[in-house]
């Protein structure tokens, strides 16, 4: 095994990481990143056995970090923007983690996703209609982004005049998380007073469902939890940036990932909009063929092996979530895209005691926005020009932008006048 590989998925393999990992899971299920100063892990049977074993390993650092020392009050505001000793579940180990989990899950339920189907649905039409009046657009700016805010602001009860907050809120994390170099003092300082201005919002928020609750998940957190266990206010403000923050960055770049890659194949979105391709098989291709979180980090907390690579206690692991969805001992055709075969048996929303509370949610909220998509969009297809390039956010997937076109469509016609002048042929 070669302990040193020179992986940079932020620079050489920011956009195609996959063809730098074929076959390590057979020849070196286990290596040392530099640039990430972790050990990454390839293989889907060893990651689930990290991802199973909380006694070996811990969550509380899963994030990515910066690689540059960030200046001494930033560092400070970085660390305590959500109040202090507050950390967002996913990087809770347990028992901690099991008593915010518990309460948490009641907001994800089956019935409480079904519920809330409507109230997505009509986000994602509204949407859908306006983008629709436009011959050529950026996807991911246009439809991706604003639909997956939306739709977990409503959910929690986050006003809407505060979704533009929200996402530059969550810029700016991502900046002061995956810092890969020296920045502007200024900036960095700019990024962390926003955290400390987005930690105070959730506070507030909080406190007024506390005081007088309405039909939303922060008030279900505050007052509904399950058997009457419930979470204190604290509890609540802490996770409602992380609900924001994972609950509509991944969202959305699983949108522009899935729509990337189908208006890319031979059958283009027509065979999404006749159905030969279904909804549901092309959400989960779309997440298994390249996971919106390419990976999560664990850390040892004793000496351990992992895929026969012995690890001291302290070691940090990246295990590759993506790399498993191109495993070909799990997948036929690991490094085509292929909606029906096999796809739902990928990693991108987890395992275990973290498996992804609003998966189904995710799930829901992917498939109404690709029928919405399909319905008011039928002529989809990629704009002529260069191939669009992901943002260095590893391991975050997102697309800079897709730019797509709608055959058959001139910038200004009215929403309800969807072309229906396309041939037979044209749609194929």
């Amino acid at each position: 095994m070669h302990e040193d590989r020179s992986f940079d998925p932020y620079g050489a393999h920011r956009d195609d990481p996959y063809s730098f990992l074929a076959g390590t899971g057979e020849t070196e299920p286990v290596f040392y990143a530099p640039l990430l100063d972790a050990w990454c892990v390839t293989r889907r049977e060893d990651m689930v056995a990290v991802l199973r074993d909380d006694l070996s390993f811990s969550a509380r650092d899963h994030n990515p970090r910066p690689a540059v020392a960030l200046p001494e009050d930033v560092s400070r505001m970085f660390r305590t923007w959500r109040g202090a000793d507050t950390l967002g579940v996913g990087s809770l180990d347990p028992p901690e983690h099991s008593r915010v989990r518990e309460v948490l899950n009641v907001g994800f339920t089956p019935a409480r996703v079904r519920a809330f189907e409507p109230t997505i649905r009509a986000i994602a039409t509204d949407l859908a209609e306006r983008t629709a009046v436009e011959a050529e657009f950026d996807f991911i700016s246009a439809f991706a982004v604003p639909y997956a805010l939306e739709v977990i602001c409503r959910r929690l009860g986050v006003p809407d005049e505060y979704l533009d907050r929200c996402r530059t809120w969550s810029e700016q994390r991502i900046e002061l998380m995956m810092l890969q170099r020296d920045a502007d003092p200024d900036r960095l300082r700019e990024c962390a007073r926003g955290l400390m201005d987005f930690g105070a919002f959730a506070r507030s928020l909080v406190q007024e469902r506390l005081a007088s609750p309405q039909d939303d998940l922060i008030s279900e957190l505050l007052h509904d939890g399950k058997a009457g266990h419930t979470l204190t206010a604290d509890d609540v403000s802490g996770q409602v940036p992380t609900l924001i923050f994972a609950g509509h960055m991944t969202c959305a770049e699983a949108l522009g990932t899935l729509l990337f890659q189908q208006l890319r194949s031979p059958g283009g979105w027509a065979e999404v909009v006749d159905g030969t391709i279904s909804t549901r098989d092309l959400v989960e291709e779309g997440l298994r063929f390249d996971s919106p979180l390419a990976g999560m980090y664990r850390t040892a907390i004793r000496d351990v092996v992992v895929g026969d690579v012995p690890l001291a206690a302290g070691s940090r692991l990246l295990l590759l979530y993506g790399a498993a969805g191109r495993d070909s001992r799990s997948h036929a055709c690991p490094a085509a895209f292929s909606p029906g075969s096999r796809s739902a048996t990928h990693l991108a929303f987890g395992h275990g005691i973290h498996f992804c509370l609003g998966a189904g949610f995710a799930r829901a909220e992917l498939e109404i926005a690709v029928q919405a998509i399909a319905t008011r969009m039928p002529g989809l297809t990629l704009a002529p020009g260069a191939p669009p390039r992901h943002r260095p956010v590893f391991p975050l997937r997102a697309l800079t932008e897709l730019r797509v076109r709608q055959r058959g469509r001139t910038s200004g016609r009215s929403s309800g006048e969807l072309d229906d002048t396309l041939t037979s042929a044209e749609r194929t």
